[in-house]
């Protein structure tokens, strides 16, 4: 399975390296499940590589499948709607599976969908754009912050800057900015990256300069040991 732009760290793969698993998977009759739900999240005039451009197969002997959905581009999430791209006879596997799952999706939440893939798409490139700024607005707030390390993300929301320099269990710093600072984060080591954490930069810009105070606020020395967190006055005495 390859997701790319990632989630957590937002890499989009390289084309050389798409390019190596195509092969191996059609060489060795593997499936290869590629997970687009990122894919026109991207940044920098960067285009993430289709796995079809590397194989000689047609889509009915092809062991490349291709799952996208309107989740993350058009905020879609409690509708769960998706789709495939496989062969004929792997697809109506899929079909009797989810026959006796989910029966099938609701109709509103199908219409939904139609109506945002066939809407104006102007509002998918505001949105690429205005996350790209956040994307900036984060990179430039992380590199205040000297302790960390960080690879630019060239797609989703997210990144996963690596906080090994400060503690190495990815858990209990989460849970140390959640119970002190009351800021919310995903341990690096769910993903097999501890010492890291996973930021989300969807949001505003405001809430993304609050958040990342709040964190240096916890975890950084050289930060005031004061904070306002709303109206309540924060003390750090922990470092």
């Amino acid at each position: 399975i390859l997701n790319s732009p990632n989630n957590p760290s937002g890499t989009v793969y390289p084309e050389s390296f798409i390019a190596g698993i195509v092969e191996l998977c059609e060489r060795q009759g593997i499936y290869l499940i590629m997970d687009d739900i990122y894919q026109k999240l991207v940044f920098d005039g960067i285009r993430p590589a289709s796995p079809y451009r590397f194989t000689t197969h047609d889509i009915e002997t092809t062991h490349i499948i291709i799952v996208n959905g309107v989740s993350k581009l058009y905020g879609m999430t409690g509708f769960r709607i998706g789709w495939t791209i496989a062969n004929r006879p792997l697809v109506k596997v899929m079909k009797n599976v989810q026959a006796q799952t989910t029966s099938c999706p609701a109709n509103v939440s199908m219409a939904a969908a139609e109506g945002a893939l066939n809407g104006v798409q102007s509002t998918v490139e505001s949105l690429r754009l205005s996350i790209q700024n956040n994307r900036d607005v984060m990179m430039n707030e992380l590199r205040a912050f000297s302790a960390l390390r960080i690879i630019k993300p060239r797609g989703t929301f997210y990144c996963l800057p690596d906080f090994r320099a400060i503690g190495n269990s990815s858990e209990e710093l989460a849970e140390l900015l959640l119970s002190r600072a009351l800021v919310v984060t995903v341990p690096g080591k769910e993903f097999g990256a501890e010492g890291h954490l996973r930021l989300s930069y969807c949001g505003s810009v405001k809430d993304i300069t609050e958040g990342m105070k709040r964190i240096r606020w916890a975890l950084d020395p050289e930060a005031p040991n004061e904070i306002y967190i709303g109206d309540r006055r924060m003390v750090r005495d922990w470092l």
